[in-house]
């Protein structure tokens, strides 16, 4: 009687050992687990600005992207007065990981399909100079001396402020045009920066799909000097 308790005993404790085996090489394991963790925490970057670009635009005649307005006084300054625009300006490209759009899948075996919200982009305008072909020189923004000769054409300060606005519609077409020539660099640096930093966090694989950026705003702004 003691040996067949002493067998059934011995049979459970065989059958847990294996239950409890089983169980754990089912279970996922913890280095899984805090690398899963882990990579969430690419959502605590926020704004991830992965490009810039800097450029300059020599504009010597004026065309549609200027309207009417723009297009008048500036056909005026740059062909009367000999002179050139030099346009500068630089486009911020830019990831915010804080909209539900980003995910992070787990695919399994320490790999991860990253899924980007649409970039969005932020457009300053550095500087305005007018470049005296006769004087070989540089002018800022408007100079008296500028103003001048358009005050004698009417030129008010509601004028300026529209020739302004004017610039502003041209380099949202200017910045749109980049845009769209550097999609394939801003990807490849966004996808660059991303993988660096999840295989810190243990990541060995990761896989990118980007959403379309078209309809998305630009914004432009102007620096204290280009809006003077």
């Amino acid at each position: 009687m003691d040996a067949i308790l002493l067998m059934l005993a011995l049979i459970l404790v065989i059958a847990l050992f294996v239950f409890l085996t089983v169980s754990m090489w089912k279970k996922k394991p913890a280095s899984e687990v805090t690398i899963h963790s882990s990579i969430q925490q690419l959502r605590t970057i926020g704004q991830l600005s992965v490009f810039k670009v800097i450029t300059k635009e020599i504009v010597t005649e004026t065309d549609h992207s200027w309207g009417e307005f723009g297009a008048k006084y500036l056909r005026w300054v740059l062909s009367k007065k000999k002179m050139a625009m030099i346009f500068e300006f630089a486009i911020d490209f830019r990831y915010d990981l804080r909209r539900p759009d980003f995910k992070i899948i787990d695919t399994g075996q320490d790999s991860y399909k990253i899924v980007m919200p649409p970039c969005f982009f932020e457009a300053h305008i550095r500087d305005i100079q007018f470049y005296d072909e006769q004087r070989s020189k540089f002018l800022p923004w408007l100079l008296p001396d500028l103003l001048s000769g358009f005050l004698l054409d009417g030129f008010s300060e509601e004028h300026k402020n529209k020739l302004v606005s004017a610039a502003k519609n041209h380099a949202e077409m200017q910045a749109r045009q980049l845009i769209g020539n550097l999609e394939s660099e801003v990807q490849s640096s966004a996808k660059a920066t991303l993988q660096s930093i999840s295989k810190a966090f243990g990541a060995e694989q990761l896989t990118f799909e980007f959403r379309p950026s078209e309809g998305e705003a630009l914004t432009i702004e102007y620096a204290k000097k280009a809006a003077g």
